[in-house]
C-alpha cells in the first residue's frame, strides 16, 4: 500500500512538470519567442527553479514577452534570491535601490548586496559601496545586521 502511495506521488509529480522544459525555454528566449520561454519556465519558477525565477523577473522588467510589470519582477528576484541567487540578490538590490516596483529602500538594497558580495559578486561590491554613501552609519550598521540574520536563517523570509 505505501509502495503504491510513493507510485502514485511520483507520478503526480512528473505529470505536473511535463511540458516544462528549461533548455526549450532557453532556446526560444534567444530567437525572441518569449512567449514560449514563458510557457516553459513559469512551471519550473512556481517549483522553485531560481534560474527559471531570475529569467522570469528579467522578462516582467524589462517586457519582453509580457507587459512590464516591476512587482511581478520583484518577486520572482526575491523569491530567487531567497535561495542564494547572486544574480536575483543583484537584480533585487536595483530594484530596491531605484524604488521600481517595489518602495525604494537603501537598507535592503545594501542588505542585499553585502549578501551577493560575500558570495563574490563585484557588482554588489560596487553597488554596496555607492549606495553606501547616501546612507547614515546606523543605515549601514543596520542592513550589516540584516544581512548577517539573512544569512543564517539561510536567505529564507529576509
Amino acid at each position: 500500500m505505501n509502495r503504491l502511495l510513493l507510485i502514485i506521488v511520483v507520478v503526480i509529480l512528473a505529470d505536473a512538470s511535463r511540458g516544462a522544459d528549461f533548455d526549450k525555454g532557453l532556446s526560444a528566449a534567444r530567437n525572441g519567442d518569449f512567449a514560449t520561454a514563458l510557457r516553459e519556465w513559469m512551471p519550473l519558477a512556481e517549483k522553485g527553479n531560481a534560474t527559471a525565477q531570475i529569467n522570469l523577473g528579467v522578462m516582467y522588467e524589462d517586457g519582453r514577452g509580457v507587459p512590464v510589470d516591476y512587482r511581478r519582477a520583484v518577486k520572482w528576484y526575491k523569491r530567487a534570491a531567497e535561495q542564494g541567487d547572486v544574480r536575483a540578490q543583484v537584480n533585487l538590490g536595483l530594484m530596491l535601490v531605484n524604488g521600481t516596483g517595489v518602495k525604494k529602500n537603501n537598507v535592503y538594497a545594501y542588505m542585499w548586496w553585502n549578501l551577493a558580495a560575500s558570495n563574490g559578486d563585484k557588482d554588489a561590491v560596487s553597488n554596496r559601496d555607492i549606495v553606501a554613501k547616501k546612507m547614515s552609519a546606523d543605515d549601514i550598521l543596520l542592513a550589516k545586521k540584516l544581512a548577517r540574520e539573512c544569512f543564517i536563517k539561510k536567505y529564507k523570509g529576509c
